[in-house]
């Protein structure tokens, strides 16, 4: 003979003399059955922690005057928050290079140069012409801490300037082996 959860002896849909339980019979032993599973749960002890925000579970109740986890968050709060979670500053940073050059190393020199690559903490900026990319080579040191200030330190610990790219001969279909055209170059 089977127990039913509220100890009385049938399970849920077992009439007493052994048949199948139908229609009010059915339901009264279901009913008992939630009731028992109910009592049950509420005589076990509850565990609660302190702070639920990250167990996905909703807060219940008046939070009070303080402040609480369900307040509406700022956007800029909340980002910060997710990239210190997922590690995501590093490359937050070496994105800040990129995405806002004009204001890390102000407009004038922006007006004339372009952060190319970064890699393992070397930038390689292009200058739009050699003038100015000895400009840039004399004001690195001063663009490094500019960099370091705007960013963060050891985001770019050293920057390759170079100007404009020439143009190159050593690609295309009708390439030919050789020096290139010494005569126009000298």
């Amino acid at each position: 003979m089977q127990t039913g959860p509220d100890g009385s002896g049938s399970a849920p849909g077992v009439a007493a003399d052994g048949g199948t339980a139908v229609g009010p019979e059915l339901a009264r032993a279901v009913l008992d059955a939630a009731l028992a599973r109910r009592r049950a749960a509420q005589q076990a002890p509850r565990r609660r922690t302190g702070n639920d925000e990250g167990t996905g579970r909703r807060l219940r109740g008046y939070s009070g005057p303080g402040p609480d986890p369900r307040d509406p968050q700022l956007f800029g709060v909340m980002l910060e928050r997710i990239m210190k979670q997922r590690g995501w500053q590093k490359p937050a940073a070496e994105a800040k290079v990129f995405g806002a050059w004009e204001k890390v190393v102000g407009p004038d020199v922006a007006q004339h140069s372009r952060p190319v690559k970064l890699d393992a903490g070397v930038l390689t900026v292009e200058a739009e012409s050699t003038a100015w990319a000895t400009q840039l080579r004399l004001l690195a040191a001063n663009l490094l801490k500019r960099i370091a200030a705007e960013v963060g330190h050891n985001v770019v610990t050293k920057l390759n300037i170079h100007g404009p790219a020439a143009p190159s001969w050593a690609k295309g279909p009708r390439r030919v082996q050789g020096r290139g055209p010494r005569d126009t170059y000298g």
